[in-house]
This record gives structure tokens, C-alpha cells and sequence, in this order.
């Protein structure tokens, strides 16, 4: 993502979206959250506020953007404990393995680099029966819908900042080390119709 997108990210490409539900899709993905959480691209922040309110004892958020990260510092205030603000990619977390109780992403893996190392590395830095928390905006199970998205791709990246709105995201965590123990399919509110496919879903690393 430029600097640009990330500059006009929370009042011109998500403030309709939040307002209209989407802070609440948030806040359904992120209720199971507890223990040492680490939460990948984390942008300016939005999730910090959509946290449960006990049951946190460490929030570390990466972001490789370093105008989103200024943002996400600055709402600090927002989240339910302290926030550690690293900057790292999804791809290349800077941890031990078995680090946290709980990684959450959402809306992080439509750019990631390489979403199956990223997930590779989720599930490096989770503890045995740790939990993966998303939401991601997907490619369609409707066929007309998904060749709309696969025409699109190409120019929504250019015009987003990197944001891809094809990717079949349920597969690609689905055939990672991790177990996908619920997923579901709503609808991103407020958003054009190639990201409208929202999966929310958690998934967990077996424990030894």
C-alpha cells in the first residue's frame, strides 16, 4: 500500500464501511481473542477498539507501512492493554516460535506477499492449541461473480494500493499447518461488489 492509501485508508476507503457494519464484523471476529495476542498488518489501528475488554494480557501489532504505523501508534489509546507496535511483514515475523495465544488478521491477506508463508508463519509463532482469528474480504463461490473478480483484479490492485479481491483465502488456510474450525460468508457492507464476499472464521494449531 503507498503512502497515499494509507493517508486516506480510514476516512475515504473505510469510514462508510465501518459506519455501516463492518466495525462490527470486526468485533465478531476479534470476540474470542485472549491471552498474548499478536495481530499481523495491523494498519492504523481499526481492530484496537473492536478487542473484548478483559481477557488480554499482551497486544503486539506488526505493520510494514510506516504511515499506517504512525496512525495505529497514535490510537493506541483504543486498545483494552499497552500495544507494541513492530514493524514486520506477515511473511517474516521477528518472534520465537510458539509466541502467542492468539494471531488475528483481518483484511491483511488480500496484499500479503505470499499468503501461504504468511500463514506458515502464523502458525510458527502460535502455541499448540492457539487460535487464528480473520476476516477477509474473498473471491466468490458464485461463478459469474468470481470471473467478474478475475476481469477486475488487475486494475483494483493498481488503484488500491496492492489489495488483490480474488484470492480464494478459506483454501489457502485450509492447506496450511493450521485446522479451520469455523467459517462463514456475509457480505463487506458499503463496498463495491468485486470485495463483497467477507469470511469470517477462526482456525487453530493442534496442540502436540
Amino acid at each position: 500500500m503507498n503512502r497515499f492509501t494509507a493517508l486516506i485508508y480510514d476516512r475515504f476507503l473505510m469510514g462508510a464501511s465501518q459506519q455501516a457494519g463492518l466495525a462490527d464484523k470486526r468485533r465478531q471476529a476479534l470476540a474470542a481473542a485472549s491471552g498474548e495476542v499478536l495481530e499481523i498488518g495491523a494498519g492504523t489501528g481499526l481492530n484496537l477498539a473492536a478487542y473484548p475488554r478483559a481477557g488480554i494480557t499482551r497486544l503486539v501489532c506488526t505493520e510494514p507501512n510506516a504511515a499506517m504505523s504512525s496512525q495505529l501508534e497514535a490510537r493506541s489509546a483504543d486498545a483494552p492493554v499497552a500495544v507494541e507496535v513492530v514493524a514486520a511483514s506477515a511473511e517474516r515475523l521477528p518472534f520465537e516460535d510458539a509466541s502467542f495465544d492468539c494471531v488475528t488478521g483481518t483484511l491483511v491477506l488480500c496484499e500479503a506477499s505470499s499468503p501461504p508463508a504468511a500463514l506458515a508463519e502464523i502458525a510458527r509463532v502460535l502455541r499448540p492449541g492457539g487460535h487464528y482469528l480473520f476476516l477477509e474480504h474473498v473471491r466468490s463461490a458464485d461463478h459469474d461473480q468470481a470471473q467478474m473478480q478475475d476481469r477486475w483484479a488487475p486494475i483494483w490492485r493498481r488503484v488500491s494500493g496492492g489489495c488483490n479481491c480474488n484470492r480464494d483465502t478459506l483454501a489457502t488456510i485450509e492447506s496450511s499447518p493450521l485446522t479451520v474450525e469455523k467459517a462463514e460468508i456475509g457480505r463487506f457492507p458499503k463496498a463495491p461488489k468485486i470485495v463483497k464476499p467477507l469470511l469470517i472464521g477462526s482456525a487453530v494449531l493442534a496442540a502436540v
